[in-house]
């Protein structure tokens, strides 16, 4: 799925529940855009330690954001209820990059509020170096080209 095509769960293997919060919304009534990021982390880091098992934050190596873009589609607000679609655009040797699509949960079913993508690429978690994808993580990640 390309960050410009307007998604459908369809496209997305993964949904990920996220529930807005009144402090998500801002001056204008509606969320704040960097909010949507927080919607991305939450749900990519939510998913890999519920699918592994494991809390990823105990690993040797660690993924860290390198890059990450969202495209608006449609106004969110507290109290909305979310889903984040995930799907995996490209699985390297040291890095994930995540297509991503955030749909708000209404009487219609799921209507896409934004598009975006999230790279995360691993380090060690003491030197911060460039590592191979975790065994553990990769094996989840693969399954969802599946």
């Amino acid at each position: 799925m390309s960050e410009s095509a307007v998604p459908s769960a369809a496209d997305c293997p993964v949904l990920w529940p996220v529930a807005t919060r009144w402090e998500d919304n801002d001056h204008y009534g509606h969320v704040n855009n960097v909010t949507y990021y927080s919607y991305f982390d939450t749900a990519v880091n939510g998913w890999l330690m519920k699918s592994t098992g494991l809390d990823i934050r105990a690993l040797p190596a660690i993924g860290v954001v390198a890059e990450t873009s969202c495209t608006f589609l449609s106004q969110l607000s507290f109290p909305d209820d979310l889903q984040v679609g995930i799907a995996v655009e490209r699985l390297g040797n040291t890095s994930i990059v995540y297509s991503l699509s955030i749909f708000r949960v209404d009487d219609d079913g799921l209507t896409p509020a934004a598009v975006g993508r999230f790279v995360h690429v691993y380090v060690d978690a003491v030197t911060r170096r460039p590592v191979p994808v975790p065994a553990e993580i990769r094996t989840v990640v693969e399954a969802l080209g599946r």
